[in-house]
């Protein structure tokens, strides 16, 4: 739920105007505060205060920046003899604009309205609202109320219920105390339990990829997210055994086949699977009498897709992207041990989830450092690191953006002695072409592509809000084909560099208005948890004069003919969604919208990564002799690419699985929308 409201803090949009910063509520000497960091406490990123002031009212102050997205927030909180809530104000600024807020609680009804929906009703015990932004201190008193109330659940606002239980108790010291604290899973606001910890009967934090813990206890973050993860690790195996099925033999008749081999589909083809492999293909092949029989009639059968770009969140990740027919990932970059950790529960079986193929993500000190990345200081750290990568089994290094430029050349070169794959964002101050000469084999996001074309002040400040309203600006001004972007564009193709485009990211941020779901998610809208699709409804950052829609529409459209140019100098393009995982089939859509055919846009997500990942002699295509990693398909994605979404069947390390035991865990409630 804290990730949560980080991520409203991302996405809250305008609705009247903000309240200016200097205008916000000052926190007091004796406030209680938290602290908000990455990597072990070594990267701050804000703070929370909160305090009682003489009348009653609750305040909270949020100050926060990641990576140059700067929330500045305060909150009052009014509550009746009875401990509820009677009143809450939000006030301040997003990176998507103004943050307001409001609840009230009058003559026994509720009303609210926040930056995406609003409502009334009835007010009724147990019964919670949940703020779409704010800060933490309206969610520390929904935990106190479920923690009270008889069964540790309560009603949400606007829709949902939320509940917590015990997960596990750490004893932890910050060199000068000892404290035990106790972790609760909270379950309700998301796919997944959400831990957070408690010193006896007050809340004390959260760890993870960003934590939220009192100052001075900054570092003992990691020890508390591996504690919550080894609790949480103890569901994972009776999860395995009720929904992963062990194949045995399995003909799946009469289907389109996607043979990204070929990049063709063809119809009326059996495919025949035997202990885990593909035993058979083609339009006689013969089914044993053993075989378990699947009519694929109206159907069609893929490789198993990759999502390559996916930061690889919690054991609910693995069942969320079979359940969209992901067998495979990239990850380009995660808590390491945590995701090493993870990694290897899956390879043994004990864990839902995907093939892994990680990278390092390596970055330079700063203001705008990414939070879970291995921090270098200098040349010889930074070279350090790359041996790290390949010491901990790392199939490549992902570089960021707060890195000394100089240092590029000489980590790439040590990468590809170690056999090492060099990909990323680029640097602050260098252009793309300068990277690639420099040894990247891939470069990361459709916007680094084009920061090529962008003006020097954009590319001076990259790295930070210039990488998002630099392109916003100006890429729609762009013109693809003139002689230096063409020769750019030839360079690429003629050094193979590969593409992650991400480009549903850049569609969720420029195109929709508030209020409303991106094209990506609205599928699942109606399926998924009511609190965590909420957050979908407001994705885009807020226009301002400088930067309207309109100009972010119009640079989001030549990003996708920025993809097309890639596209049609045959080179690398692999699909991935920096994002929740099922926004892949809305990345291929827009890719068979820019103009590639559906059979070169299923590639991305088969084939391609396959061979660039180095893993082509087992997966990504269904050929006898790999490994039986496929999705069934109610629909034909030749002809419409969103059937994709309608996975019926997944087999990955020789079980099969249907997705709709795979969504059931995570609170979806059904198949999403064509």
């Amino acid at each position: 739920m804290i990730r949560k409201l980080l991520f409203a803090c991302l996405l809250a949009t305008p609705a009247l105007a903000e309240t200016p910063v200097d205008q916000l509520a000052k926190p007091p000497a004796d406030a209680t505060v938290w602290s908000i960091s990455s990597s072990n406490g070594a990267a701050h990123h804000g703070s929370i205060s909160l305090w009682t002031d003489k009348d009653g009212t609750h305040w909270s102050r949020f100050s926060f920046n990641l990576r140059g997205f700067v929330s500045e927030i305060d909150e009052q909180n009014r509550f009746a003899s009875d401990g509820t809530l009677t009143s809450l104000v939000v006030r301040g600024k997003t990176p998507q604009g103004d943050a307001a807020e409001t609840y009230e609680v009058k003559d026994g009804t509720y009303s609210f309205t926040s930056p995406v929906d609003h409502g009334t009703g009835k007010v009724v015990p147990g019964l919670d609202y949940v703020s779409f932004g704010g800060t933490p201190d309206s969610f520390i008193f929904i935990l106190n109320d479920m923690l009270k109330s008889p069964d540790k659940s309560v009603n949400l606002l606007p829709s949902g219920r939320g509940s917590i239980a015990p997960l596990t108790t750490l004893e932890v010291s910050n060199g000068t105390e000892k404290k035990t604290l106790t972790a609760y899973a909270v379950t309700g606001f998301g796919l997944s339990p959400f831990p957070v910890w408690f010193d006896g009967d007050k809340f004390f934090g959260t760890a993870g990829v960003i934590a939220f813990l009192p100052p001075a206890w900054e570092k003992v973050g990691a020890d508390l997210s591996k504690a919550q993860d080894d609790a949480l690790a103890k569901l994972a195996p009776a999860l395995v055994a009720s929904i992963a099925k062990p194949a045995g033999t399995v003909a799946f008749k009469n289907v389109e086949l996607y043979d990204s081999a070929a990049r063709k589909f063809l119809r009326g083809q059996t495919v025949v699977v035997a202990d885990g492999r593909i035993a058979a293909v083609g339009a006689h092949a013969k089914i044993p009498a053993k075989a378990e029989v699947i009519d694929g009639t109206g159907k069609t059968l893929i490789p198993g897709l990759w999502d390559n770009h996916q930061h690889y969140g919690d054991d609910s990740t693995g069942p969320l992207l079979l359940a969209s027919g992901i067998t495979s990932v990239r990850d380009p970059g995660n808590q390491q041990d945590e995701l090493l950790a993870r990694k290897k529960r899956i390879d043994d079986g004990q864990l839902l989830g995907q093939r892994i193929v990680p990278s390092l993500l390596i970055d330079g000190p700063g203001p705008y450092t990414a939070q879970v990345a291995e921090v270098v200081h200098n040349q010889d750290e930074a070279l350090a690191a790359v041996h790290k990568a390949k010491d901990k089994g790392y199939f490549g290094i992902k570089l960021y953006g707060s890195l000394d430029p100089a240092w590029v050349k000489p980590m790439a070169d040590l990468a590809h002695q170690l056999g090492l794959h060099v990909h990323g964002h680029i640097p602050h101050g260098m252009r793309p072409l300068e990277a690639v000469h420099a040894g990247y084999d891939e470069i990361t996001h459709i916007n680094w592509v084009m920061m090529q074309a962008m003006p020097d002040d954009v590319v001076k400040n990259s790295n930070g809000m210039g990488r998002f309203e630099g392109t916003g600006k100006y890429a729609k001004d762009v013109d693809l084909h003139s002689p230096a972007m063409t020769a750019y564009l030839d360079e690429l193709a003629s050094r193979h560099i590969a593409v992650d485009p991400t480009l549903v990211t850049f569609e969720d941020l420029y195109v929709p208005d508030r209020g409303t779901y991106p094209p990506a998610d609205a599928p699942y809208a109606d399926t998924l948890p009511s609190q965590f699709a909420r957050g979908f409804l407001s994705g885009s950052m807020a226009p301002t004069p400088e930067l309207s829609r309109e100009t972010m529409r119009a640079s989001f459209a030549k990003l996708t003919d920025l993809v097309a140019e890639l596209n049609r100098r045959h080179m690398s393009i692999v699909a991935g969604t920096d994002g929740v995982g099922f926004e892949l089939v809305r990345e291929l859509e827009l890719y068979v919208e820019a103009g590639m055919s559906p059979e070169d846009a299923l590639a991305t997500a088969t084939s391609t990564p396959a061979k660039l990942f180095k893993v082509w002699d087992k997966t990504g295509s269904l050929e006898k002799g790999k490994l039986a990693e496929l999705a069934l398909i109610d629909g034909d994605p030749s002809t419409h690419m969103g059937d994709l979404r309608q996975v019926e069947l997944v087999m990955r390390d020789g079980k099969m699985m249907k997705a709709s035991d795979l969504r059931a865990p995570l609170g979806i409630s059904g198949a999403p929308k064509r």
